[in-house]
């Protein structure tokens, strides 16, 4: 958010994760997202959390997106991943390095 690590979106078999980073913590700086107020524990969901979902873009934009990446529409981690690393607003979506992965 603004240009400094806010948390860690990550996806497995049980569903969508969503933690702050410490150190945006004690910094104390604004959430996310209203959805998502400060907390150290991960928010857990079935499907994509609502506020990142609102960031992938839809209609034209969405079209040529999945066909210019080969994107299934049903995959929206995919899609946040390849279209949202340039979004309107404050928040921007990276995927982590390995380095970042074994942390």
């Amino acid at each position: 958010m603004h240009d400094i690590t806010a948390g860690w979106l990550t996806q497995d078999e049980n569903g969508y994760h969503f933690q702050y980073d410490q150190d945006y913590l004690k910094k104390a700086l604004p959430p996310v997202s209203l959805t998502l107020p400060l907390q150290e524990t991960p928010f857990n969901s079935q499907v994509l959390f609502p506020f990142f979902d609102g960031l992938i873009p839809e209609g034209w934009l969405l079209a040529i997106a999945e066909r210019n990446w080969k994107l299934n529409p049903r995959d929206r981690m995919g899609l946040l991943l390849a279209c949202c690393k340039d979004c309107i607003g404050a928040v921007s979506i990276y995927p982590t390095t390995e380095e970042e992965d074994n942390l």
